[in-house]
C-alpha cells in the first residue's frame, strides 16, 4: 500500500494524543464512510420504499444499492437473502425468535463456550420458550476446538448449532466450513456469528455453507446502528416475521394479515437507509484495500503485539500461543492488578483497551478468570501505538505500589 491508510480517518488525525487499541469493540470511521452518511442525508433524504417521488425512489436505490453490495461482498445468491438490522445483537434475536419457534420441547441447541452473550441469550430465551436444551460445547486452554469434541456433542436431538467464526476475547478462528459440513449432517442448522471476522477475513457464506450469519457495521469500518442478517432464502421464506408494523406487510385487514416478500418482510418501520448508504462506501473501501493486503497487514500487527506483550513482566496471555492465531486480538490478565486498574492506568497514558468480561462470561468462567484487559488491532494500527501499550503496561504494578 502506497499511501498513508491513517490519513483516511478523521478521527486518527484529530486525535493523536491517543493509541486507540479497542477496534473489535468497533472500528473507526473513514471519511469516505462518514461522507456518505451524511450524503444520503443531504441528496436523498425521504423514506426509502414508501413514495412514488423521485426523490423516495433515489432514496430507495441508495438503500437497495447497499443491499446489492453486501450480497456480493458476503458471496449470497440473492438480495433477498440479505436482512438489515441495527447490529448482530438484532440479527441473533431475530434468528432465536423467528426460527426458534420450530423449537419443539426435548430438542437441543449447541452453542460454543467462547461465544459473545449476543450468540447465547437470545438462544437461552428461545430454549426457554420451546422446552428445549442448550448444550455446551467447550474449548482448550488455548481457545482450540477440535471436530472429535464437536462431532461428541452433537446428537439426534440437535436442530441449532450457534457459534462465532472468530472469539472476540481470544482472536481464533473456527473450521466453520467443516462444522457447518458436519452440523447438517446431523440434520442441524448452522448459525454463524460473524461480527469479528466479517471486518479480518474473506468471509463467503456459499462456501462457508451455513445457514444464517450476522455482522454489524461498525466493526468494519462502517456506522454504528446498521447490522445484517444473511440467511438461506428457503429458511427465511417459512420464518414468521420478527417485528411487525410499517412495510413489513403486503396487506392488512381487521382480521390479519399478509407479510410482504423477502427481504422486507424482517425490515419493519423505517429503515437506517443513511447507515446502509455508510456500510455499502465501508465495502467500497475493504474492496479497495484488499483482504490480502488487510490480513498482510494484521498478521504483521499481531506478531509485533505478540513479542511486545510477552516481554511485560507478570503479564499472562490468555489463548494461543501463534500471533497468527490472535488475529489482533490479545486478551491478558497482570499478577496483582485488577484489569479496571490496568485500564485506568492506560487510559491516563492515553492508550485506550478494553476491560471486563467482553460480554463472554461464561467463557471468562470456563477459563477461570473473572475479568481480562484486551487490546485489539485493525490495520490502521501501527507499530509505534503497540509499543506505547507495552510501555504503559511496564509501568502499571509500579504505579500500583509494586516493588519490582
Amino acid at each position: 500500500m502506497n499511501r498513508d491508510i491513517r490519513a483516511d480517518f478523521p478521527l486518527i488525525q484529530e486525535r493523536k494524543d491517543i493509541a486507540y487499541l479497542d477496534s473489535a469493540a468497533t472500528a473507526q470511521k473513514p471519511a469516505c464512510v462518514i461522507q456518505a452518511e451524511g450524503d444520503f442525508y443531504r441528496k436523498y433524504n425521504a423514506n426509502p420504499l414508501r413514495g412514488l417521488y423521485e426523490l423516495s425512489q433515489e432514496a430507495t436505490a441508495a438503500y437497495e444499492n447497499a443491499r446489492e453490495k453486501v450480497r456480493a461482498f458476503l458471496g449470497a445468491e440473492s438480495t433477498e437473502e440479505i436482512i438489515f438490522t441495527r447490529n448482530t445483537s438484532e440479527s441473533m434475536n431475530l434468528i432465536a425468535y423467528s426460527y426458534g419457534s420450530f423449537l419443539q420441547a426435548g430438542d437441543e441447541i449447541l452453542v460454543s463456550i467462547v461465544e459473545h452473550h449476543s450468540n447465547f441469550l437470545p438462544w437461552q430465551m428461545a430454549a426457554e420458550r420451546a422446552g428445549a436444551r442448550i448444550r455446551f460445547l467447550e474449548c482448550e486452554a488455548d481457545g482450540s476446538i477440535s471436530e472429535e469434541a464437536f462431532r461428541a456433542q452433537l446428537n439426534g436431538r440437535t436442530r441449532i448449532v450457534a457459534m462465532t467464526q472468530l472469539s472476540n476475547v481470544l482472536g481464533r478462528e473456527y473450521p466453520i466450513q467443516r462444522f457447518a459440513q458436519i452440523a447438517h449432517e446431523a440434520g442441524a442448522i448452522f448459525v454463524c456469528d460473524g461480527a469479528q471476522s466479517v471486518p479480518h477475513l474473506p468471509v463467503n457464506v456459499g462456501e462457508l455453507g451455513v445457514d444464517f450469519l450476522a455482522f454489524s457495521g461498525h466493526k468494519m469500518c462502517g456506522p454504528m446502528g446498521i447490522g445484517v442478517l444473511y440467511g438461506r432464502k428457503e429458511l427465511l421464506e417459512k420464518m414468521p416475521p420478527f417485528l411487525r408494523g410499517g412495510e413489513m406487510i403486503e396487506y392488512v385487514t381487521r382480521d390479519g394479515a399478509t407479510w410482504a416478500e423477502l427481504p422486507h418482510k424482517f425490515e419493519a418501520g423505517t429503515v437506517n437507509a443513511a447507515g446502509a448508504a455508510g456500510l455499502a462506501a465501508a465495502i467500497d473501501y475493504y474492496n479497495e484495500l484488499g483482504f490480502e493486503w488487510i490480513q498482510a497487514r494484521e498478521e504483521a500487527l499481531s506478531r509485533t503485539a505478540m513479542e511486545a506483550l510477552r516481554a511485560v513482566p507478570h503479564l499472562e496471555l490468555i489463548g494461543a500461543e501463534k500471533a497468527e492465531e490472535h488475529h489482533g486480538i490479545f486478551t491478558f490478565t497482570m499478577e496483582g492488578v485488577h484489569p479496571h486498574d490496568i485500564a485506568e492506568i492506560l487510559s491516563s497514558d492515553g492508550v485506550c483497551i478494553r476491560a471486563g468480561h467482553h460480554c463472554a462470561q461464561p467463557l471468562m468462567q470456563h477459563l477461570g478468570v473473572r475479568s481480562t484487559v484486551r487490546a485489539s488491532i485493525m490495520f490502521y494500527n501501527t507499530e509505534e501505538e503497540i509499543h506505547r501499550l507495552a510501555e504503559s503496561l511496564r509501568t502499571v504494578r509500579g504505579r500500583m505500589g509494586y516493588a519490582e
